[in-house]
Formats: structure tokens, C-alpha cells, sequence
């Protein structure tokens, strides 16, 4: 026993991190500056190797300036500072060539309060977080022109009605209030998709799995346009086959046919076909339209935040079919789009089958 034990230690102790696995870019320099070390992601990040660095002086071969064009080691200053500094928060500096990228520094000293042994660097590239800025500038652009002309409408009919209530006829006045209720639940489903995009970009999207008939959810969703003002036969199911036995999130997968459905009339033509059948490990849902369908080169950014797919029929907020691919990866599903059998768009989600354990 006391053998294994040994054997296992000795394992763990032999395994040995290599700095070349790192995800990170990762430059180790002496005291002064010197460059002692360069992995592989620095490489890649930069373009300069280990030959061309290890030996030289970091200013020399990396030259990282903030954007006032201050040099940063000078700026870090390993000599002088307070004695129990041990890091510099990442900053976002600059290479000659004008590549941004995002540096922090760990001063590693022989023990506390004591002197400066080596320097480790490491950098990141600055554009994911360039495109997340933008992502949620732009998120927070598109909220508020959206939020912006439901609350006008509201507060205009609201204020219209309280200081000129008896001017109005009942027919008036059920106008106003008819628009004011639209404008609120438009207000409302923009809401609900925010958090939707909250939950998924921070892993946060509970599912709650039951039995759920996929042919009978799509039914009822047709149904309830149909009762709004659509042609019946605007729409068609067909259920190919014998379906397996699904446990999803209803009210989720509902979100998922209410959107795609919504979508192929916005943007369709025709009838929407709704076709269900099994595969192999579930089942696969195609929505068909017979309108002009999406080009093969715009089919990897529908999924994305702020899509909309006819400039001249623009609506809604462009976060719909972002959402629905969250909804459907969530239950360990995938979604994509093509061309449909008819020319227009055909949007197809599978959903694995199997029972989950609680059950």
C-alpha cells in the first residue's frame, strides 16, 4: 500500500507543466529586463521567437508603450516602487508595429518585501475584448432605440387621455388604450429577451425537462396565430415517422417554434412548413419558407446578436434567433440554416432523446 502511495506521488511530481501549452503569450525576463524565456502564444501574438528575444532586453525586442506612448517597463519600474508590490494589473499597451494587446506582470521576489528576482509577462490579444465592447455598445444601443418608441407612445396617450378624458368617445379612447397594451408587451418581450441573452453569455439557462410532444406544441403555436389574424393555410405540419420520446423545457422549446415560425413570416413567403421526424439520437424540427431564403455566405452570422434579415422589412431587436440557438445548444442540441426544398430558408434544430435521471 505504502508503495502505491509513493508510486502516485511520483507520478504527480513528474508531471510537469510545459510553458508552450499555456493559452496565454508568456515572456519571463531578469530583474533588469533581460529576457530569460518566450512560449509559444508569444510567438504567435508578436511574431518574435525565442531566438530572436532570450538574451535581449524586453524594450528591445517587445517595446510595449500605453497609449500615451509611455514605455511600460520603464513605467513598471522593477528598482524602485514599494517593496511588497508583487503584480501590475493588465493593461491594454501597444507593440511599434500598432497590435494592441492586453499585458500584465507578476514581479517575483526571493521572499516577501525582498528584492526582485525575475519578471513573468503575459499578454492577450486585445480584439476579443475589443468585439465584446462593441457587442454590448451595441446592445445597449439597440435597447434603448428600441425601448425609446414603445415609452413615447405610452406616455403620450397616457398624458392624451388624463388631461383630456371627456373629449374622447369610448371608440377613442379604446384606441388609445388598445396601443398603449401593445406597446407595453412590446416593452415586456424586449425585456424577457434581454435576460435571455444575459443567461445565456453567462452559462446561467436552467432547463426544466419534461415529457413534451413536439407535433402537439408547434400545433398549438399555429393555432394561436391562426386565432390572431393568419390564413389557416399558411401553415403546415407534417410528423414523419414514429417520434421517440423527448424531455425538454416546454416552455423554452415553445420560445424556440414561436421564434422560428415568427421569422419564416417576416421573412418568407408562402406556406411555413413545420416538418417533424426522428434521427438517429432524437429529433430533428425543419421550418420552411418559400421566400427568397438566406445566402450561403450570410448562413455563419444569422445566429448572431443584432441579425436581421431584410433591411426593408427590418424589425424587432435582432436578438431572436440568437436566443434560439442558445435555447437549443442548452438542451445539447444544434440548429442551423439552409436552403429548403422550395427555395426559401429552412431553419433545422435537433434535440437528443433519452431519459434524465431524475426521472
Amino acid at each position: 500500500m505504502h508503495g502505491e502511495h509513493t508510486d502516485e506521488r511520483s507520478a504527480d511530481s513528474a508531471c510537469v507543466i510545459d510553458v508552450d501549452d499555456l493559452p496565454d503569450g508568456l515572456v519571463v525576463t531578469d530583474r533588469d529586463g533581460h529576457v530569460l524565456s518566450v512560449n509559444r502564444a508569444a510567438t504567435r501574438l508578436t511574431g518574435i521567437g525565442r531566438d530572436q528575444a532570450v538574451g535581449r532586453h524586453v524594450r528591445d525586442v517587445f517595446s510595449f508603450r500605453d497609449h500615451d506612448g509611455r514605455d511600460w517597463w520603464k513605467w513598471l519600474d522593477t528598482y524602485g516602487g514599494l517593496s511588497t508590490r508583487t503584480r501590475q494589473p493588465e493593461l491594454p499597451l501597444r507593440t511599434p508595429g500598432g497590435q494592441e494587446m492586453l499585458v500584465a506582470a507578476r514581479l517575483v521576489r526571493r521572499h516577501r518585501g525582498g528584492e526582485i528576482t525575475r519578471v513573468v509577462i503575459t499578454m492577450r490579444d486585445a480584439g476579443a475584448r475589443a468585439r465584446l465592447e462593441r457587442s454590448r455598445a451595441d446592445l445597449v444601443s439597440t435597447v434603448a432605440h428600441e425601448l425609446r418608441s414603445p415609452l413615447t407612445s405610452v406616455k403620450g396617450f397616457t398624458a392624451t387621455l388624463l388631461a383630456k378624458w371627456t373629449r374622447f368617445t369610448d371608440d377613442q379612447k379604446l384606441v388609445m388604450l388598445e396601443t398603449v397594451n401593445a406597446d407595453a408587451d412590446r416593452v415586456t418581450r424586449l425585456i424577457t429577451e434581454l435576460l435571455d441573452v444575459s443567461r445565456i453569455e453567462s452559462g446561467r439557462l436552467e432547463i426544466h425537462r419534461q415529457v413534451v410532444d413536439i407535433p402537439a406544441r408547434v400545433q398549438k403555436i399555429i393555432d394561436g396565430r391562426v386565432a390572431a389574424g393568419e390564413p389557416e393555410g399558411r401553415f403546415l405540419l407534417r410528423v414523419l415517422g414514429e417520434l421517440p420520446e423527448t424531455w425538454l423545457d416546454q416552455d423554452k422549446i415553445d420560445q424556440v417554434l414561436a421564434n422560428l415560425m415568427e421569422n419564416a413570416v417576416r421573412h418568407g413567403r408562402g406556406t411555413v412548413t413545420i416538418v417533424v421526424e426522428p434521427n438517429q439520437w432524437g429529433v430533428t424540427v425543419s421550418v420552411r419558407d418559400q421566400g427568397e431564403g438566406i445566402p450561403p455566405e450570410l448562413a455563419t452570422r444569422v445566429f448572431r446578436q443584432f441579425w436581421r434579415g431584410n433591411a426593408r422589412r427590418r424589425g424587432g431587436t435582432g436578438l431572436g434567433l440568437f436566443i434560439v440557438k442558445g435555447l437549443i445548444e442548452a438542451h445539447g442540441g444544434t440548429i442551423s440554416v439552409q436552403r429548403g426544398p422550395e427555395g426559401g430558408a429552412e431553419f433545422r434544430f435537433m434535440v437528443p432523446t433519452g431519459t434524465p435521471d431524475f426521472a
